[in-house]
């Protein structure tokens, strides 16, 4: 079944129950993550730059290459290998990560500087996504899709640990 065409106009409860979900979350996901990829680039950074910052910047000690990798193995798709190493090498390029004797990864002045900024245009973005979806909506709407994953035999543990929460997207 085809989704309906494009309409401001809201279809009925029957309509909507007849759409297809594997269509409209898929239809979610490709608008959402290029709205927040775009918005990023637009400020020269990218997704796996900020995920990064924000667990390096949570370790109390820093962070290995090989800790980040393993915290943000979660993120990671088929097409993201060696995206993380990237991620790293970009940040201690630009001087926002600075790498110990023992290989431990913290963020600079610099780099601390660079996280607000991303996170305020984060916050600014999710604002963008939620306008006009009320907190109670959203849950809802995420409580249906972890119920079908899990009808489904899949995982739908929420994930946990900085950059992942409701506020980041």
């Amino acid at each position: 079944m085809a989704p309906a065409p494009p309409t401001d106009a809201p279809l009925d409860s029957a309509a909507l129950a007849a759409q297809p979900v594997g269509y409209w979350t898929w239809a979610a996901s490709q608008a959402l993550l290029a709205h927040i990829r775009g918005s990023m680039a637009r400020e020269d950074v990218n997704q796996p730059q900020w995920w990064t910052l924000n667990h390096v910047d949570a370790a109390e000690n820093g962070l290995t290459r090989a800790e980040v990798s393993a915290r943000l193995d979660a993120f990671r798709n088929d097409e993201s290998a060696g995206t993380m190493d990237h991620a790293v090498d970009s940040l201690l390029h630009r001087g926002w990560l600075v790498a110990d004797g023992a290989g431990r990864l913290t963020l600079t002045d610099a780099g601390r500087e660079a996280k607000a900024r991303i996170k305020a245009l984060v916050t600014r973005v999710r604002a963008e996504m939620h306008e006009g979806v009320s907190d109670e909506e959203y849950a809802a709407a995420l409580t249906v899709l972890q119920r079908m994953i899990r009808n489904v035999g899949g995982d739908a543990t929420p994930r946990t640990g900085p950059g992942t929460g409701r506020r980041q997207p």
